[in-house]
């Protein structure tokens, strides 16, 4: 499949990852242990940790959550996409994750931590301790949202890698409705609450124009370039595509649909159909990849790429 991919484009992305969703198993890799920022696909962890403390009980889908100051401050950042949380606004923990996944809203991923773990910090500690569980041992999180750091160095910030988070991925198909949110293609924030909604568009734009997909997330900053972690079921089957790091949206967008039809092609014949009885152990996963390759500033530090509207 790989000579294949090559003999009819040469790829454009720092790495790449095809899998079913059934079973796991690798259909298509290219660098899939390079290391980069995912940008806005690190909600996807925000939200399975967000389902741990659900099934505990900590919080609810209706529970409300207060809009605090450091919240509606995220929102504010240079280009950081939002739905303009305000001080004293008050909105339940689904409508929040509807903006987190549709509008890929930073201050909602933001107040959705806040609000769950106590602070930000301790949220972002579960969110490590959920990937060691999931054997993602090669993906450091130090947000909820993606945004890049302020000293703008990419070894300051998210970090993972295309195996990684299919990995995770996988987890989220299996064990939560994680497509509940991320198959919606349009939706209002705030109905009900303010007097004029934001009007949220998805920025998947393979949902409606390539068969079977419905979900799971892009992502972008100058320094994560494109990103997309994509499911899609056809015929009962599932695979999973995760790429990250192409130039623009639209090179992005067509890759990874050549990847998901290539990918439904190597399906074995008579595999089961995917379902959460399918769902195995986490486990470790592939040796430590080599350093992720970066920009470098003049103290020889690696940089992110910016400024760039992040979170899309």
């Amino acid at each position: 499949m790989a000579g294949a991919l090559s003999a009819h484009t040469a790829p454009s992305y720092k790495g790449a990852i095809a899998t079913d969703a059934s079973t796991g198993a690798v259909l298509f890799e290219e660098n899939a242990n390079a290391v980069s920022p995912p940008a806005s696909m690190t909600k996807l962890m925000t939200y399975a940790v967000l389902c741990d403390e659900i099934r505990k009980g900590s919080i609810a889908l209706d529970t409300p959550v207060a809009v605090t100051a450091e919240d509606a401050r995220v929102g504010m950042q240079k280009d950081s996409t939002a739905v303009w949380l305000k001080q004293g606004e008050v909105f339940p923990v689904e409508e929040l994750i509807y903006a987190m996944f549709i509008q890929s809203a930073n201050d909602a991923a933001y107040a959705l931590a806040h609000r769950a773990g106590g602070t930000v910090g301790a949220f972002v500690a579960m969110m490590n301790a959920k990937a060691r569980e999931l054997g993602m041992l090669h993906s450091t999180f130090r947000t909820p949202h993606g945004f890049p750091p302020p000293t703008r160095r990419i070894a300051d910030g998210d970090l993972t890698t295309p195996r990684d988070f299919s990995v995770l991925c996988r987890y989220l198909l299996l064990h939560t409705d994680i497509l509940k949110y991320t198959s919606v293609k349009t939706r209002p924030f705030g109905a009900g609450v303010r007097l004029q909604p934001v009007q949220m568009t998805n920025h998947n734009h393979l949902l409606g124009k390539i068969q079977g997909v419905d979900g799971l997330k892009t992502g972008f900053t100058s320094g994560a370039g494109f990103c997309l972690a994509a499911t899609a079921q056809r015929d009962g089957r599932r695979i999973i595509v995760v790429m990250m790091d192409s130039p623009d949206s639209r090179t992005r967008d067509l890759n990874a649909q050549e990847l998901i039809t290539r990918a439904f092609a190597s399906l074995p014949l008579g595999g089961k159909p995917f379902g959460q009885s399918q769902a195995d152990p986490p486990g470790p996963q592939e040796p430590p990849p080599a350093a992720p390759a970066a920009d470098s500033a003049p103290d020889g530090a690696p940089v992110v790429r910016y400024p760039g509207t992040a979170g899309r």
